[in-house]
C-alpha cells in the first residue's frame, strides 16, 4: 500500500486556517480529539507556518509600495539644467556703465623692442697681413666675450699684425700714408691724441710728419712697429740722398757760367724728388688694423675665431658693440602710418622694472621680410603679416648697461588731446535714427537720459566727448556701455528719452 502523507493537504490548511483564524484553542482542542496526539501536532504546526508566510508577504508588498512612493517623488524633484532654465525664464537685465572722465586723451601704440648697443659691428679679416708673412693665421686672441674695449685695445692679431680699436664714426677704408688729407685723416689724429700722441705741427686732415710721429708712438707703446708706408721707400730714399750729395759736389766743382748754372739746377730738382720721396715715405696706418667705434668703451659679444684658425679675407673673428644703448622693435604694416620720427615712447622692462622715456628716431620705409612677422605685444602686431617696419628708439637718458639684449615692453604716443577733455568708452557712443551720437547718463534710481554729444579725438578704446545743445555731462557721470541678460541686451534698451 502506498504510504499516507503527512503534509497538510491544501483543504486541510485552508480549513486549519479558517478555524485558527475563529478560535484558536478551541481549533487545537478539536484537532487533538479527533485524530489523536501526532495528527494533531502536526496540524498545528502547519498553521503557525502558514502565519508566517503570509506575514511575509504583506511586508515585502509594503516595502515596494513604499519604494514606488519614492521614485516617483524623487523624479518629480530632480530636473535637467535645461528643464530649470526654461521654468525659470529669462534672467534680468544687468546694466554695465562707466564712469565719464576728464583727462588727457593719449593714442598708444604697443610693442616688444630689444635693447642693443647703438653700433654692432662684425669684424671680418680683411688681407693676408703684412710684413714677411705667407698666410693669414690668427695668432693672439686678447679679449675673451664679454670684455671692455677700450680705445686703442688689441682685438685680435694675425699672423703677428694687430687689429687696433679706435674711437670714430667714419669706418676704415683707405690705408692712410703721410700726405694723405680727408676727414679720416683728421678722425685718426684725434683719436692718436686722446691716447696721448699728438699730431701737431700738422693741420687737421693733413698726414705730416707730426702725425708719422705720433703714430709711431702709438705702435710702439703697444708693442708693435708701423709698416712702411713704401715697401720699397727706405732703398729709394737713400737713392735720392745720394743724387742730392752728388749733385751739391757737382754745383761745387762746375766753374762759373753756364756750368754752373746748369748744376745748380740738377742741385733742386734732386732735392725736390729727395722731398717728395720723405713726404710719402714714413709710417702708416694699414685699413686692415684698425676698426673705428663710435662708443667707447665698447664690448665683445662673440669671438668667432681662436688661435691657429686660418683667417683669410672675409673669415669671421669678432663681434663689437659699442656706443649708447637704443632699443630696437618691429611695428606691422597696419600701424606704419601711426607710428613716426619725434613721438615719445615709455621703456619698460618687465624684468627688472626699469623705466625710462625715448623718442622714436626712425622708422623703416620698407618692410623687414626677413622675421615673417612682427614683433608686438600681441595686440594688433601686424603678426603673420609677412614683416614689420623697424623702429628705433633713443633714450633721453643713459640705459643701464644690464639692460643690453634684454626684451622690452614700447609703448609710443601716436596722438594727443595736448588738454584735459571729458572722455567715455568708445562702447558708450551710439547713434539714434536721427544719426545724432549720443552717450546715455545712468542716474540715481536706475533712471536713464540720453545726452548728445560731439566726438574727437580716440584713444586707448577711449573718445573725447562734448555735450551739445545745452546738455552737461560732468565727470564721475556713469554712462551705459552695455547690458547683460534679459531678453533685450543693448546700451538704450528700456531706457527713457531725456
Amino acid at each position: 500500500m502506498p504510504e499516507e502523507s503527512t503534509e497538510p493537504t491544501t483543504e486541510e490548511l485552508a480549513a486549519g486556517t479558517a478555524t485558527g483564524t475563529a478560535d484558536g484553542g478551541a481549533a487545537d482542542a478539536d484537532a487533538g480529539e479527533g485524530a489523536g496526539g501526532g495528527g494533531g501536532e502536526g496540524a498545528g504546526g502547519g498553521g503557525v507556518a502558514l502565519a508566517r508566510r503570509r506575514s511575509l508577504l504583506v511586508t515585502v508588498v509594503v516595502a515596494a509600495v513604499v519604494l514606488s512612493a519614492g521614485g516617483i517623488g524623487a523624479a518629480t524633484l530632480v530636473k535637467s539644467p535645461a528643464e530649470r532654465a526654461a521654468a525659470q525664464g529669462p534672467p534680468p537685465a544687468d546694466v554695465l556703465t562707466a564712469p565719464v572722465e576728464y583727462r588727457v586723451l593719449k593714442d598708444s601704440v604697443v610693442l616688444r623692442g630689444t635693447v642693443r648697443a647703438d653700433q654692432t659691428v662684425e669684424i671680418t679679416a680683411v688681407s693676408a697681413g703684412g710684413g714677411d708673412a705667407v698666410r693669414a693665421v690668427v695668432t693672439r686672441t686678447p679679449l675673451r666675450e664679454g670684455a671692455a674695449v677700450k680705445a686703442g685695445s688689441v682685438l685680435v692679431e694675425i699672423s703677428g699684425r694687430p687689429l687696433f680699436a679706435l674711437q670714430g664714426t667714419l669706418p676704415a677704408y683707405r690705408d692712410l700714408k703721410p700726405g694723405a688729407r680727408g676727414a679720416d685723416v683728421t678722425q685718426f689724429q684725434r683719436a692718436l691724441t686722446r691716447l696721448g700722441h699728438g699730431t701737431a705741427p700738422d693741420p687737421e686732415g693733413t698726414f705730416g710728419a707730426g702725425t708719422e710721429r705720433a703714430l709711431a708712438a702709438f705702435y710702439a707703446s703697444r708693442g708693435y712697429e708701423p709698416l712702411p708706408a713704401r715697401p720699397d721707400g727706405a732703398a729709394e730714399l737713400t737713392a735720392a740722398e745720394r743724387a742730392v750729395t752728388q749733385a751739391e759736389r757737382t754745383w761745387q766743382d762746375a766753374p762759373k757760367g753756364k756750368q754752373r748754372s746748369r748744376a745748380a739746377e740738377d742741385l733742386a730738382a734732386a732735392k725736390a724728388e729727395l722731398a717728395a720721396l720723405e713726404a710719402v715715405d714714413g709710417p702708416m696706418l694699414p685699413a686692415a688694423e684698425v676698426v673705428f667705434l663710435r662708443g667707447i668703451p665698447a664690448r665683445v659679444d662673440r669671438l668667432g675665431t681662436r688661435v691657429g684658425a686660418e683667417a683669410g679675407p672675409g673669415a669671421e673673428l669678432l663681434t663689437v658693440s659699442a656706443g649708447d644703448l637704443v632699443v630696437q622693435g618691429r611695428i606691422g604694416p597696419e600701424q606704419r602710418d601711426l607710428v613716426r620720427a619725434g613721438q615719445r615712447v615709455e621703456i619698460l622692462s618687465e624684468a627688472t622694472g626699469t623705466t625710462a622715456e625715448g623718442t622714436v628716431t626712425t622708422v623703416s620705409e620698407a618692410a623687414d621680410q626677413g622675421d615673417g612677422e612682427s614683433q608686438d605685444a600681441g595686440d594688433g602686431s601686424g603678426e603673420g603679416s609677412g614683416g614689420g617696419y623697424v623702429v628705433l628708439v633713443k633714450p633721453g637718458k643713459r640705459l643701464p648697461a644690464g639692460l643690453s639684449g634684454q626684451d622690452v615692453r614700447l609703448t609710443v604716443t601716436a596722438g594727443s588731446s595736448k588738454k584735459k577733455v571729458l572722455i567715455v568708452p568708445v562702447a558708450a557712443i551710439s547713434a539714434g535714427a536721427d544719426g545724432k551720437s549720443v552717450v546715455t547718463v545712468y542716474g540715481a534710481g536706475g533712471k536713464r537720459h540720453r545726452t548728445e554729444v560731439a566726438t574727437s579725438t580716440t584713444g586707448d578704446g577711449f573718445v573725447a566727448v562734448r555735450p551739445l545743445g545745452g546738455a552737461r555731462l560732468h565727470k564721475g557721470d556713469r554712462v551705459i556701455v552695455g547690458v547683460t541678460g534679459g531678453e533685450n541686451a543693448g546700451p538704450d534698451s528700456g531706457e527713457n528719452a531725456g
